[in-house]
């Protein structure tokens, strides 16, 4: 590693490192899949089964352990399963990823192309949302890249050996999601062998010994979890990696048309997917020089060089795979957020050194929006932003929302960030016609954006969406008494209050108690006692609050059989 390449990968590894950790703790659980995910860690630790747990009050993990192990050897050590000891793992993931991708196009590129691709990589929407979420996609997406950069690199020696990193990669990636962590790297890198000159059956048969391997340690796993959970584990490994696949669940999941996936990574790879606009419009005119008659593209991807047509093909072949599935979210397609960032940081490269008008335009857009920032940060903390500007179904949220950010502590932190955004901010401005300092501005804003967002707005406005906030409430209206729940959307529970409370809620439906406490919705709760006649219930808490989970304000009852 020369001095430039180390330099650079210091330089990204600050950088990436100060976006996630000082951050990752600030905001409380407010969405059910956290607390879902946290909660089995949370089992693992309390009733020492590390294999499968069964938790909100009798579910297992509908994913395997490799995720919540991690946040239970992170919890371990830090005495508790918290909200950063939770998300730890997926920001490390990426704060990794992202230096291996650094490292990868630096030896097949140079230091700077190499740095902007690690860059974009961290800054994007979906990739900033995953690195910092208690949800297993981003330690998936982790194993799924260094499995595809270990096989290019087994590639590069002719296939001599054994890929033994890209198959422990691999196992890594299965016993974090399924076996889409095998199948994935495979099925790219052989199509990349083929289109390479090299034989059909000789790759299948490498590639089958390879893919057997690679099941080693789920198979252990697996079996363990049979031995505990028997046909029912089966059967929800069958759902979810069978009949999730081919569209055949027994719930709707996530359903939705091929389109979905490329609408959610033109919003997820915001704020770069505006520059990427502005580039295509400008160089609009380079388009009427291309003699589309005359291309060949089979000929055309076999000219390019291979690591430009590697990450090529894990954009496509990726993208391609998850629009098959009839279940589709914006997470599953994060292994190929990388590879566009490579091709995306040579373009703006290109572009900042001979045609920099667009680069320029979107720096111009980026220092406004900062500039935007503070003004509404100073507005709203001396309260001159009136709440009646919001209006609607939601309006109530909203204003809470404002109150919470106007409330908020104004720590030294939060100074110091939003000092060093309006520092950012006029840098960029001053760099805006200098093509050596405009990128360095652009990052530059950008990392500010995210450190106030992050330090200083969300997790004021989390605070407020999230349950945990009447908690202690529920807890003392219960007075001691055991807590159970109700839910009619199956599958639903509230995650949020029952990871606050320990795992300690149980389905009502599952023990038909004689007396206690219980826990339901607004709108479910005519129904459940419709059903229920033969127990008399008392209200004992009205929260006022929309849970996080089940949408509907939480209420507590007292009850007892007749």
């Amino acid at each position: 590693m020369n001095a430039q390449t180390k330099k650079y990968f210091l330089l990204t590894a600050v950088l990436v490192a100060l976006t996630f950790l000082p951050f990752i703790g600030l905001s409380d659980f407010n969405t059910k899949g956290e607390p879902r995910e946290a909660v089995v860690a949370h089992s693992m630790i309390a009733t020492d089964n590390w294999i499968l747990p069964q938790n909100n009050g009798g579910d297992i993990a509908y994913k395997p352990p490799m995720f919540h192990w991690a946040i239970a050897v992170a919890s371990t050590i830090a005495g508790e399963v918290n909200e950063f000891t939770s998300r730890l793992p997926s920001a490390v993931a990426l704060i990794v990823m992202v230096l291996a991708i650094y490292l990868f196009y630096a030896r097949r590129r140079n230091a700077e192309i190499a740095f902007w691709t690690a860059a974009i990589t961290f800054t994007n929407f979906e990739m900033h949302r995953a690195g910092a979420n208690c949800r297993v996609d981003m330690v998936l997406t982790l194993f799924i890249v260094l499995a595809l950069l270990q096989l290019y690199k087994w590639t590069e020696r002719g296939l001599r050996g054994f890929p033994i990193w890209a198959i422990v990669f691999m196992g890594c990636a299965t016993l974090t999601k399924g076996p889409v962590g095998i199948i994935l790297p495979c099925m790219v890198t052989a199509v990349y062998l083929w289109l390479r000159g090299y034989g059909f059956w000789p790759v299948v048969w490498r590639f089958a010994l390879v893919a057997l391997a690679s099941c080693i340690l789920p198979i252990i796993w697996y079996a363990a979890a049979y031995q505990q959970g028997g046909d029912g584990f089966l059967y929800l490994v069958y759902e979810e990696n069978v009949l999730r696949f081919i569209g055949k669940m027994p719930y709707g999941s996530h359903e939705n048309p091929w389109t979905y996936n490329v609408v959610t990574v033109v919003a997820g790879y915001a704020p770069y997917t505006l520059l990427a606009l502005l580039l295509g419009v400008v160089n609009i005119k380079a388009l009427k020089h291309v003699d589309i008659k005359g291309w060949r593209p089979l000929k055309a991807l076999r000219e390019m060089d291979d690591a430009r047509l590697f990450s090529l093909l894990s954009i496509v072949l990726i993208f391609v795979f998850y629009c098959i599935p009839k279940s589709k979210r914006s997470v599953y397609l994060l292994p190929i957020y990388p590879f566009i960032a490579y091709f995306l940081a040579e373009w703006i490269v290109r572009a900042v050194r001979e045609k920099p008008l667009a680069v320029r335009i979107y720096g111009g857009f980026l220092a406004v929006v900062g500039g935007l920032f503070l003004v509404v940060s100073m507005l709203i903390r001396m309260d001159l932003v009136p709440s009646s500007i919001f209006s609607g179904k939601h309006a109530a949220e909203n204003v809470a929302y404002l109150s919470a950010i106007h409330q908020a502590s104004f720590s030294t932190t939060a100074v110091v960030i939003l000092s060093l955004l309006f520092l950012a901010v006029v840098y960029l401005v001053f760099a805006i016609k200098n093509k050596s300092r405009l990128l360095k501005g652009i990052l530059a804003v950008t990392l500010c954006l995210y450190f106030a967002l992050d330090s200083y707005v969300l997790p004021s406005v989390l605070e407020c969406k999230s349950d945990k906030q009447v908690v202690e409430k529920i807890e003392a209206a219960a007075a001691g008494e055991r807590i159970y729940s109700y839910v009619k959307t199956d599958m639903l529970h509230f995650f949020t209050i029952n990871f606050y409370l320990g795992n300690t809620i149980v389905p009502f439906e599952m023990e038909q108690p004689e007396q206690g406490n219980l826990l339901v919705g607004e709108k479910d709760f005519p129904e459940f006692a419709e059903r229920h006649a033969n127990y008399e219930f008392r209200q004992v808490y009205d929260s006022q609050h929309r849970s996080c989970d089940t949408r509907q304000n939480i209420q507590l009852y007292k009850f007892s059989k007749k």
